[in-house]
């Protein structure tokens, strides 16, 4: 019957697109996505990014237009796509962001449980690793490709030279994972980045292919491939045959896999059609090297992870691993938008500069061909007219103002069908809110989308803290000692303005009357936004203050050494002091 059939997948939202629907998705008008190495499974999540890209830099018209609309070179696009993901952006980070590792309040108490001293000092180690490692820029550059292209990429890496991991930010576009056939498998085995390399004439370097690929495998002997010879790599042992280490996060446990490091270069011209990132031909490879002339071809990194991780702006549907562009379900809302903006601008034109209709009027000639002179509306001009001579302006602006009212709506469309409203993106009219709880309900579907964004992300920066602190270790750094790795998370600020006066008012009457502790009643202040760096130092503070709580506390217990540590003050001296006899002259 010659039905058509429907593609659903994570990117069928863009399927009105007609990039998208070529036996190549997104080559007809990106060039780069027609190279021969790029998969054609991956195909149409790349053009998606292009196409979003596209979006967010006002040129969703000169796409249109290479796709044959000559007419949207004309398109108005006034920045509504970028502003929706710079404010879905600020509220998924927050006013802050900390690295709290858990346990790591309670090593100030009087006897804090096992850990919490060692997670206190792991705590500050990372917070300053956070600092000289610029995280929160690299998170500003991540979270702005994530929120706009649904997925983002961390990197990390062992830098000697600076004795700490490094973090880095890379385009999804070059991110390419192999899973294995296991189902249910958490992480893949072997992880691609790859983009290509153009040519420069002036200095004779042709169009080349760069991959790094990390993969995971056994660890290697030192040996040879004959049994007699085996032998394992220093710091390795030789268990039932085989060589296998012991990770100084888990020294217990002898592990026999490893990940290797590859990072080469291919000439375009050597790849041929079938030859896809997937299985670039080994032979033709070009290896690159390191700083201190080491190749990196299979460099064993001596740990057990792949320390690269991929985010997601969504929390994916079950058996995928793409997120979803914060533009995904309002694209075909901004075309609109775009398309008003358009017709809005045409018909300022015309109602600022009206058309003018003449009757009756003495035109001026020209003297050389004694054709009339076009007529200008300009000020002060004058028109002689006959005695039924008239002169009628098309008035435009009440379609302005339709047009107008068309752009508000479709904004509040847009507001509500991404989930920031019309109250997060600063729209609403301040006289429409009666009272802060009606705001609050009005900010309930951005409380969920904020809620929503950050879940998908929790998982993968205790995952980023924990490679992390695992690259310290196995780096041999200095202050970071072997053993388990500490749980750590990072923490984001408060995305809308809270009552602060509100959340004083709560705490104060929840510490005074022996419902909150002074633990929980320090972090609600740090949630609501006060300048609190540290919940155990400032619950340190401010029991050093507290002396009323310490003279109750002396009359409960008589005990003036828990008196001393709760203001935390020393033990007190228990010698007599000696005093010097006088001499006879009286010195």
């Amino acid at each position: 019957m010659g039905l058509r059939s429907i593609l659903i997948d994570a990117w069928s939202w863009l399927n009105y697109k007609a990039p998208m629907n070529t036996r190549r998705p997104g080559s007809a008008v990106f060039p780069e996505l027609a190279a021969t190495w790029l998969p054609e499974e991956d195909l149409r999540r790349l053009a998606a990014y292009k196409l979003l890209a596209a979006y967010d830099s006002n040129q969703a018209g000169q796409l249109a237009a290479a796709a044959g609309d000559d007419a949207a070179l004309e398109r108005r696009e006034l920045g509504d796509a970028s502003k929706l993901v710079e404010v879905a952006l600020g509220y998924l980070l927050g006013t802050e962001q900390h690295v709290v590792v858990v346990g790591a309040e309670h090593a100030d108490d009087e006897n804090p449980p096992e850990g919490a001293v060692e997670a206190a000092a792991a705590q500050v180690r990372l917070r300053q690793w956070a600092e000289d490692e610029l995280l929160p820029l690299r998170m500003q550059q991540t979270e702005r490709t994530t929120v706009l292209s649904g997925d983002g990429v961390y990197v990390l890496a062992w830098d000697a030279a600076k004795a700490r991991p490094t973090v880095r930010s890379y385009d999804p576009g070059f991110y390419f994972p192999e899973w294995p056939d296991e189902p249910d498998t958490e992480f893949p085995n072997r992880v691609h980045l790859a983009w290509e390399i153009p040519e420069d004439p002036e200095r004779g370097v042709k169009a080349k292919v760069r991959r790094i690929t990390w993969e995971m495998g056994g660890i290697e002997p030192a040996g040879g491939e004959d049994g007699s010879a085996l032998r394992a790599a220093p710091g390795d042992e030789i268990d039932a045959g085989r060589p296998v280490r012991r990770y100084p996060w888990d020294p217990e446990r002898p592990s026999g896999v490893t990940c290797y490091l590859t990072d080469a270069e291919w000439q375009l011209d050597d790849v041929r059609r079938g030859e896809t990132v997937y299985n670039l031909p080994i032979g033709k490879a070009r290896y690159r090297a390191r700083p201190d002339g080491v190749t990196l071809d299979r460099l064993d990194l001596r740990i057990d992870f792949i320390p690269v991780i991929h985010l997601s702006n969504t929390i994916p549907h079950s058996g995928d691993q793409w997120g979803q562009s914060i533009l995904a379900k309002v694209l075909q809302g901004l075309d609109e938008l775009a398309a008003t903006d358009s017709d809005s601008s045409s018909a300022s034109a015309t109602t600022g500069t009206p058309i003018i209709g003449l009757a009756g009027a003495q035109l001026p000639r020209d003297r050389a061909t004694g054709q009339p002179i076009p007529v200008e509306v300009r000020a002060g001009a004058v028109w002689q007219l006959g005695e039924s001579g008239r002169m009628d302006a098309l008035d435009t602006s009440p379609q302005l103002a339709e047009l107008r009212a068309r752009s508000d709506h479709l904004m509040d469309r847009i507001a509500s069908a991404s989930r920031i409203t019309a109250a997060g993106l600063g729209t609403l009219d301040p006289s429409s809110v009666p009272s802060g709880y009606t705001l609050q309900l009005a900010l309930g579907p951005l409380d969920s989308l904020v809620s929503s964004m950050r879940l998908a992300r929790a998982h993968k920066y205790r995952l980023l803290m924990k490679m992390t602190q695992r690259l310290f270790q196995a780096g041999q750094a200095d202050g970071w000692p072997a053993g388990k790795t500490f749980p750590a998370r990072i923490v984001w600020g408060p995305h809308t303005p809270t009552d602060r006066a509100g959340v004083l008012d709560e705490v104060v009457k929840g510490y005074t009357n022996g419902v909150l502790s002074l633990e929980t009643a320090v972090r609600m202040l740090m949630d609501a936004g006060y300048p609190v760096e540290d919940a155990s130092e400032e619950v340190g503070r401010i029991q050093a203050r507290a002396f009323e709580a310490a003279s109750r506390l002396a009359d409960a217990t008589g005990d003036n050494a828990a008196v001393r540590r709760f203001l935390g003050l020393g033990d007190a001296a228990t010698e007599i002091p000696s005093l010097a006899a006088p001499s006879r002259d009286g010195s």
